[in-house]
């Protein structure tokens, strides 16, 4: 049964290739859009690459300051006075990272003047990353302590500064806004938004030593546990560490909070401003995008219900017919869902290639900084089980409306 199901789908289908091409690109696009998003969501929040061990680390990223009653507030990145007093010290845990957000610097080579992101961090920074390492070495503690004063650039960079293999650049000088660093390692590019930048040195070759006085600044700090199910008493206790600390000047500024958040949940604090406890809003901000996705799908899902109803209409008198030798209106329903949900699956393997191919340009685009993302079988799986759901979707109701025809009325053409 199921074969002549099959066979009768592909030929309505050829019957009116143009309705079928409109229904095929109503899928496609639908699925594409929401497949390239899934592919930037997955390669932003899965653990995979330099940041591998994201599903045990933690960032402290902000501080929440107020005054007095509350009439005075500020919000601002850590200072690394507060990372190396308050956080570094923390029991219970593999290691604290302190690195600076990303600052514009340039770069000089004689006449030549580059614009990069730099990034000053401690060593160890290095071991909660998993950076891949092309040529030359990573900064460490000795580093650190003597404040040497080396530099690692990512593989374009160093391509653009010195051309050649990446070994090109290890020992070269770089002039950056003043300080010459030697050019100790080269690593692959990044775009995870703990990694990315263009040249890294250690926070130690800072031209003044002011930063390590301040309570705010532009730092901050991973938190590397050392198993995931301490992620909920980790956050617990920096958020009681937050009560401890003292401002510089606490006539001004009474309140001192601050939080350890996952990548998910740092991304939900800030677009969704919840900076007033533990919350980060990261159940919000999913159910908005649930949402936000199942409304996406509602429009062209009720296009389709209205092309297909158009489309089954035509077949009024095959239904019929069919009718009036037995079939029951089960079948026929069965048939017409059928047909609909092989329409959209073909139309999820088509959206499957489109997608490859758009995210291929937004690669080549370079219109996020050192993007590499694939659609992976996982991503294709939630593709085409979304396919199958459009299609029941948009092909239930009319197939329950036409087969409940009474067969002398469908044979007339009569609805």
């Amino acid at each position: 049964m199921f074969r002549n199901y099959l066979l009768t789908a592909w030929k309505v289908f050829m019957r009116r290739k143009l309705f079928t091409a409109i229904n095929l690109l109503c899928i496609v696009l639908t699925l594409v859009v929401l497949m390239v998003i899934a592919s930037l969501l997955e390669t932003a929040f899965r653990p995979s690459g330099v940041e591998g061990k994201s599903d045990r680390f933690l960032q402290v990223f902000m501080l929440r300051m107020e005054s007095e009653g509350g009439h005075r507030r500020s919000t601002t990145p850590p200072g690394y006075k507060l990372i190396d007093k308050y956080l570094k010290p923390m029991p219970g845990v593999e290691r604290v990272a302190a690195v600076t957000l990303p600052t514009g610097v340039s770069v000089y080579q004689g006449p030549n003047v580059s614009e990069l992101q730099m990034r000053r961090a401690d060593a160890d920074y290095w071991k909660v990353l998993d950076f891949r390492l092309l040529a030359g070495r990573l900064p460490n503690e000795a580093d650190d302590a003597a404040g040497r004063m080396i530099a690692v650039l990512n593989a374009s960079s160093a391509r653009r500064l010195f051309p050649g293999a990446p070994q090109a650049a290890i020992g070269q000088r770089i002039d950056v806004g003043g300080q010459v660093f030697e050019v100790a390692g080269v690593v692959e590019d990044a775009m995870h938004v703990n990694a990315f930048a263009d040249i890294w040195a250690p926070i130690s070759t800072f031209a003044s030593s002011d930063y390590r006085n301040q309570l705010t600044g532009m730092f901050m700090a991973l938190i590397l546990a050392k198993d995931s199910a301490d992620l909920p008493r980790i956050r617990e206790q920096v958020a009681q560490i937050a009560k401890g600390v003292v401002h510089d000047d606490p006539k001004q500024w009474k309140t001192i909070r601050f939080w350890a958040d996952s990548k998910l949940d740092l991304f939900a604090r800030v677009l969704t401003g919840s900076d007033q406890g533990l919350d980060s809003g990261a159940g919000t901000l999913l159910g908005g995008i649930a949402v936000a996705m199942l409304l996406f799908m509602l429009l062209p899902a009720l296009n389709l219900v209205n092309l297909n109803t158009g489309r089954i209409m035509e077949r009024r008198s095959e239904i019929g017919v069919r009718k009036a030798f037995g079939a029951t209106s089960g079948q026929l329903a069965l048939q017409l869902v059928v047909e609909n949900v092989l329409l959209c699956l073909a139309g999820g393997l088509l959206a499957f290639g489109a997608s490859a191919a758009v995210l291929a340009w937004l690669e080549s685009a370079d219109l996020i900084p050192y993007l590499r993302v694939d659609l992976n079988l996982a991503v294709f799986g939630w593709g085409m089980l979304i396919a199958t759901v459009f299609g029941l979707i948009s092909g239930v109701l009319p197939a329950w409306k036409m087969s409940r025809l009474d067969p002398v009325h469908a044979l007339k053409g009569a609805i």
